[in-house]
């Protein structure tokens, strides 16, 4: 078979020195060949080679057929290295991507000890990092949802209500609004819960006036996710929640204004975490500033200081600064951001300035 991704992943594993990969991500799988399977503790794996012969290991249990590859099925009484050791060449190194469980690599390293392994995760992530065109189109439309529903959902709520019952609304708004469903958990997060930066809505916790409302949301458009975070208010806000709201948005601003082609990664973060550092907040802050997003909410890469390589046109990652004050309050401003050819494209528009809801 023969597709523009996976030509891509062929050129990066001539990069790399590499003549096999094997791929067990399933999302991985299925961004390069649009097969889904969910194999839970089973192999499921695609074995890539350069010279262009390819092949899938697939379990009966799988409804997977007529594939372009060389299929290698097997049972639940069958050794997965047994299945797999015969399609191995033993005296080349085998790329295996980072998602690969210990239970099928120790055993197939320890039969073969022969065998070097290398990790190969940076063929297929570096490729899944810059989205296609089309690619782009669904995420920016998975974007708009978002927006939508944000728009709605802080039109709604009201004092009294709990975090749960404003969760389960912005799931079901996103059916209304021509999604496929939440990607993640929805995030609602009142007063001192904000502090817990993944805070699972709870049923009993119910709003009340002058406390903040973190909302963390995202959805799925057709295989792509979309993610976005607003603080809000109810009937008011104290001056130490507006001045904190202020300073993060501030810094999600300074970050995304310095995103362009060639920029290092970790540049765009430091705009961010100097600002909140030199404000004094820097121990309520210690996390990323963003992570990459895709077929999956977060895919390999991130904003961070670690993070050396260059930004490029086709790249898509959240900007995420918060502050995190614990049995107080907690804001956090998230976008996705799409680099461009000469600059970036901010795919949310929801405005990022305090705002009062509930009146």
């Amino acid at each position: 078979m023969s597709n523009d991704r996976m030509e891509r992943v062929l050129e990066k594993m001539k990069e790399q020195g590499i003549t096999q990969f094997l791929v067990s991500d399933p999302s991985g799988i299925n961004y390069l060949t649009g097969i889904h399977v969910v194999p839970m503790e089973r192999l499921f794996a695609l074995l890539l080679r350069t010279d262009g012969h390819h092949t899938i290991f697939l379990n009966y249990l799988y409804f997977v057929k007529d594939t372009p590859f060389e299929e290698v099925w097997f049972s639940d009484m069958d050794d997965p290295v047994d299945v797999i050791a015969p399609h191995i060449n033993m005296s080349e190194p085998l790329g295996i991507d980072k998602n690969w469980p210990a239970g099928f690599l120790i055993p197939l390293q320890e039969r073969y000890p022969g065998l070097k392994t290398v990790l190969a995760s940076w063929c297929l992530d570096g490729v899944r990092a810059v989205k296609q065109p089309d690619e782009i189109v669904k995420m920016k439309k998975a974007s708009q949802i978002n927006d939508a529903v944000m728009e709605t959902v802080s039109g709604w709520i009201r004092e009294g209500m709990t975090e749960k019952q404003v969760s389960d609304y912005i799931d079901a708004e996103y059916l209304n609004m021509g999604a496929d469903g939440n990607r993640f958990t929805t995030i609602v997060s009142f007063g001192e819960n904000a502090a817990d930066q993944h805070h699972e809505p709870s049923a009993e916790r119910k709003l009340a006036e002058g406390e903040c409302v973190l909302i963390d949301m995202g959805c799925m458009y057709q295989g792509y996710c979309s993610d976005m975070t607003r603080t809000f208010y109810l009937k008011k806000a104290d001056p130490e929640q507006t001045r904190i709201h202020d300073l993060v948005r501030a810094a999600n601003e300074a970050a995304e204004a310095v995103i362009r082609p060639g920029i290092p990664i970790c540049e765009i973060d430091r705009q961010a975490r100097e600002m909140i550092d030199k404000a004094g907040y820097s121990d309520y802050w210690r996390i990323r500033l963003g992570h990459f997003i895709g077929q999956t909410d977060h895919e390999y890469g991130d904003v961070s200081p670690n993070n050396r390589n260059l930004a490029e046109p086709g790249m898509i990652f959240s900007i995420e600064p918060g502050i995190y004050l614990p049995g107080k309050f907690g804001v956090r401003i998230e976008d996705l951001v799409l680099v461009t050819e000469d600059g970036c494209e901010i795919l949310n528009k929801v405005d990022k300035h305090w705002k009062v809801i509930g009146i």
